[in-house]
């Protein structure tokens, strides 16, 4: 008898303890995340996953934007394009929407529209992606209907300066970061100093349209 209470008194420690470091795993793992930590939070719900056997699409989908955030971007579309077959539909839905942002970066533009559309799909409610979607398509359509005119016109313009190509180039990542308020601000900023910002005119213009879309 005093042998088996002995046993039991030996594996009640060794059970607490597990779940004692699986708690403090999955606490380093928020943290981490939420310190902008993301080379951190990779490790940490690589850890979960692997020796805590920490199962779930939702662990899943943390490490997959913890990959996407550290620059892993390859990682990150193999875990996306795994969730999208998700039961869940705020995953699945969520997993497209950041394959879209990942494809926007990228200046895949009519795949990110396609990923912010099957995004929707899996879910309607999925604001963001119906914002997003909004804006893309908002910015397709601007760019395909005044692409010829805006070659026309900045022929026709004076040529613009160094420091001019050079705020347009720090606009276009500002863009491919979908920061189009910034890339506006940026611009007319630049254009009170340089008249010759104004040779990127549509440019512009197109910002500005996408600005008002995101103030209302």
């Amino acid at each position: 008898m005093n042998k088996v209470i002995l046993g039991l008194m030996l594996l009640l420690p060794a059970s607490w303890t597990q779940i004692s470091k699986k708690n403090s795993a999955l606490d380093q793992a928020e943290e981490a995340y939420k310190k902008a930590d993301y080379e951190a939070s990779v490790r940490a719900h690589l850890d979960l996953i692997t020796n805590y056997e920490l199962e779930g699409q939702e662990a899943a989908y943390d490490l997959a934007l913890s990959y996407q955030l550290n620059g892993q971007e390859e990682e990150a579309k193999t875990k996306f394009t795994e969730l999208l077959s998700s039961p869940n539909p705020l995953i699945a839905s969520s997993s497209a929407n950041q394959q879209g942002v990942m494809l926007g970066s990228e200046k895949k533009y009519k795949e990110a529209l396609e990923a912010f559309k099957t995004a929707l799909i899996k879910d309607p409610t999925n604001e963001i992606a119906r914002y997003n979607y909004e804006l893309l398509a908002r910015w397709l359509e601007n760019n395909e209907d005044q692409n010829q005119e805006e070659n026309q016109n900045e022929q026709d313009q004076q040529e613009p300066s160094n420091y001019a190509k050079r705020m347009k180039a720090e606009a276009d990542k500002l863009v491919d970061q979908f920061k189009f308020g910034e890339a506006f601000e940026l611009m007319n900023k630049a254009l009170e100093i340089d008249e010759t910002v104004s040779h990127y005119q549509s440019f512009i213009k197109n910002l500005g349209d996408i600005n008002e879309i995101n103030e209302q």
